[in-house]
């Protein structure tokens, strides 16, 4: 027995057998290697090509920071320092920005737009998640992807068509129109249609997240929930919104990257003109036409073969960067946070 068994193990065959699954495993080792560094090399590309980008970005803007200082964030004259710089001679070059009323276009029209978007896209996610079921879900569903798949463009037609005359028929008048004509045209272009228009554009976003951040809840959650006699409302509002708060805040944060970064419809219904809102002006506050730092790029980019106005649009993009980065991190911190809070890191 022992001499047959010492027979196979010297045996040419076994000898190849062992011989090919050696070869197996180390062709194996080396596919896996293989792909965790062509994934390691395009993960370290992809970094060096953001930062590549950052780094061009601010050093077209650079002129602009060094010759304007803080009052690129504290004079909000814009349009008129566009003007003369492209009449400026150009070995006289203008080279001070101001860029304060088009930060603040964009932070209120972006915080406006979440204030309408993020409760109708958290509720429509709880019913679609929570309440609906059948014809009525998969109707919600395939709206939700349609929205998300219309190009800006098109919002912002229906703004010009729908929006805009509705706020003109409904809020405008000759007097008040008179009464503000010192400081801008009142005509239906404003903060409040860009607030509209982009609330419609970003409520698919929130809406898709916030409803894969409840899908995510266990489902143990709502059956000890129920299983104590708590009614389902309740059960929702306690149990199940709570445990999907860092997936829905996060949405939210991508959602503001999603309406700070909008061009073309927020250029085509919010005035694409450079004033400063006011809460002096009350309500007027929501009709002021203003211009946000992504319209401007596109509003002002006919200008671009000027030096100093590439240089300014290219410090409009610096801020855009920047507000973008900000949101990227506070996604990571706050869902960070709140995973902490719950116990789950």
């Amino acid at each position: 027995m022992a001499k047959l068994m010492l027979k196979c193990i010297v045996s040419p065959a076994g000898f190849s057998k062992t011989t090919k699954t050696k070869r197996s495993l180390a062709f194996s080792t080396f596919y896996d290697r293989l792909w965790e560094y062509a994934v390691f090399s395009l993960a370290a590309t992809g970094a060096i090509i953001i930062v590549l980008i950052f780094i061009f970005i601010f050093m077209k803007a650079w002129p602009v920071f060094q010759a304007s200082g803080l009052k690129v964030i504290t004079t909000s004259n814009f349009e008129e320092q566009i003007r003369h710089a492209y009449f400026a001679p150009l070995d006289q070059q203008l080279w001070e920005f101001g860029l304060l009323s088009l930060i603040v276009g964009s932070l209120t029209t972006t915080l406006g737009a979440l204030l309408i978007a993020v409760p109708a896209g958290v509720g429509t996610a709880v019913i679609i998640c929570e309440i609906s079921s059948g014809l009525l879900k998969r109707f919600l569903e395939a709206a939700t992807r349609l929205l998300a798949a219309i190009p800006s463009v098109v919002y912002g037609l229906v703004g010009l068509m729908v929006v805009i005359p509705l706020i003109s028929d409904r809020l405008l008048n000759v007097e008040l129109q008179i009464k503000y004509l010192e400081y801008f045209q009142l005509n239906g272009y404003s903060m409040l249609a860009g607030i509209i228009v982009l609330s419609i554009m970003i409520v698919p976003m929130v809406i898709a997240l916030s409803a894969d951040a409840i899908n995510a809840v266990p489902r143990e959650y709502r059956e000890a929930s129920l299983a104590l006699g708590i009614a389902k409302w309740r059960t929702i509002i306690k149990v199940v919104i709570p445990a999907a708060k860092s997936g829905i805040l996060a949405g939210v944060i991508l959602a503001a990257g999603r309406g700070i970064g909008e061009a073309i419809a927020l250029s085509m219904v919010s005035g694409a003109s450079a004033n400063m809102p006011s809460l002096r002006h009350g309500f007027v506050f929501f009709l002021t036409p203003v211009l946000p730092l992504a319209s401007a790029i596109v509003n002002k980019s006919q200008a671009i073969s000027v030096p100093s106005i590439e240089a300014a649009l290219f410090t409009c993009g610096v801020f855009l960067l920047v507000i973008c980065a900000f949101l990227s991190i506070g996604t990571k911190i706050v869902e960070s946070a709140v995973r902490r809070r719950q116990g789950l890191d």
